[in-house]
């Protein structure tokens, strides 16, 4: 059984555990020899680590995406701990517990996804309705979408999370449709609830999140449109402009093509799906970070992404504090 996780590593502290290999790369060192970088990787995070001895042994196997087995010990590099290796083995799948590696939503995906089923069944449209009970029927595509992940490390990056996310922002789609007028909610619904499907064929999730080739090849944007293609395929006489529609979302909904998308947002329903994802996932994220962050101080570590600290000790003071000044 696992007894050390990579939120438990002090600088110091011996190292006798298995983990995943979640990257590996060989480099060479000035006096002409090589060494090992690696990242190692459980439920509850990453932590670098440095093969230095015995390299020759270890070139080909173990392989990024194995559990592994090390003995090593952990100290400080430039700001943070890094696992120095002293040996390195491959585990078989069936000697470890896959729970201990991979971080989960702490929802019910079932519970999540019956009620993505139920704002589908609200819609009028009998059109988008179809498309989506396809999806639904679709056994396979349903319990890939339960256990994908989000994304690989920015939010929702836990099996689970692309479910939790698509349905937050179909909630919120939801929630903001009637508020201006010319919103085609039973569109914008299932714009959101279509947007990130490609994410179950972009990512890697049975060891460790990362990439597929599919996904560095492709992208969940493409994948996601081929897969609406194919289910409208099966659905006869679907209204080409609704299809173009939806499809102009998907491929839209990161706003601009700096962020990866082919055209901006140039519909109603596709200007409110980008920015309704981008709080959805940004929200998360924050929060998500500030959660993993010391409890005490008001103040974050840097967030590096989004080129800030973050305020932990937000919120007006309540009516009993403000009494007792």
């Amino acid at each position: 059984m696992k007894n050390i996780f990579v939120s438990d590593l002090t600088s110091g502290q011996a190292v006798n555990d298995s983990f995943v290999l979640a990257e590996k790369h060989i480099y060479r060192k000035k006096d002409g020899g090589q060494y090992i970088s690696v990242v190692l990787s459980d439920k509850t995070g990453t932590v670098k680590g440095v093969i230095w001895d015995n390299v020759e042994e270890l070139t080909e196997k173990p392989a990024a995406g194995d559990f592994v087995h090390i003995r090593g010990s952990v100290s400080e590099y430039r700001g943070a701990l890094q696992v120095v290796i002293q040996s390195m083995a491959s585990l078989a799948g069936a000697d470890v517990d896959a729970a201990d590696f991979l971080p989960a939503t702490s929802r019910d995906p079932s519970a999540m996804l019956e009620k993505l089923k139920s704002l589908t069944e609200s819609m009028a449209n009998p059109d988008v309705k179809a498309l989506l009970a396809a999806f639904w029927s679709d056994t396979a595509f349903v319990e890939k979408f339960k256990i994908a992940p989000a994304a690989k490390k920015m939010h929702h990056a836990y099996l689970g999370g692309l479910l939790e996310h698509t349905l937050s922002l179909t909630l919120l789609a939801d929630r903001v449709a009637d508020h201006y007028s010319g919103i085609d909610r039973d569109l914008l619904l299932t714009g959101a609830i279509l947007h990130d499907i490609g994410k179950v064929k972009e990512f890697l999730y049975d060891r460790r999140i990362d990439y597929s080739d599919e996904g560095r090849l492709v992208s969940h944007l493409v994948i996601g449109v081929e897969m609406v293609q194919e289910k409208i395929a099966t659905i006869r006489d679907f209204p080409p402009k609704t299809a173009m529609l939806i499809k102009h979302m998907m491929i839209s909904h990161h706003g601009t093509r700096e962020y990866g998308s082919p055209e901006p947002p140039k519909t109603l329903e596709a200007v409110m799906l980008n920015y309704l994802d981008e709080i959805d996932a940004k929200i998360t994220g924050i929060r998500e970070f500030m959660e993993n962050q010391a409890a005490d101080g008001d103040w974050t570590g840097y967030h590096r992404p989004l080129d800030r600290f973050f305020y932990k000790g937000g919120g007006l003071p309540d009516s009993e504090s403000r009494k007792s000044e």
